[in-house]
C-alpha cells in the first residue's frame, strides 16, 4: 500500500467545533479502514497547518476518495502528499539515466 501524508487546516466551522475534533478523527480512522486503508498516525501541529495525518491506501483513487469525504464534512481543508519509502526513493533515483 502507498503512504500518504495529509496536511489539514480547520475551516471556520471546524474551528468553532474544535472540541468535537477527536470524534471526527475516530470517524476518519473508520472511513479509511472501510476504504481498505490503514490510519498510521495523527499530529496536532503549530504553523501553517493545524494537523497532519499519515495513512496508507491501496491506490491514489482511494486516497482521493478519503480526502474528498473529509472535505464534504466542512470541518477541514486538506492537502494530500503521496510519500515514497526510502527503498522506493533509492529505486527511483537508481533508475535515472
Amino acid at each position: 500500500m502507498a503512504t500518504y501524508i495529509q496536511l489539514l487546516s480547520w475551516t471556520e466551522q471546524g474551528a468553532r467545533a474544535v472540541k468535537d475534533s477527536p470524534t471526527r478523527l475516530e470517524a476518519a480512522k473508520r472511513a479509511i479502514k472501510t476504504l481498505g486503508g490503514e490510519f498510521k498516525s495523527f499530529y496536532l501541529t503549530m504553523g501553517a497547518y493545524d494537523a497532519i495525518a499519515i495513512y496508507e491506501a491501496p491506490s491514489d483513487d482511494v486516497a482521493a476518495r478519503f480526502a474528498l469525504g473529509l472535505a464534504q464534512g466542512g470541518n477541514v481543508r486538506t492537502q494530500t502528499l503521496k510519500a515514497f519509502t526510502e527503498t522506493e526513493y533509492r529505486d527511483i533515483l537508481g533508475s535515472l539515466k
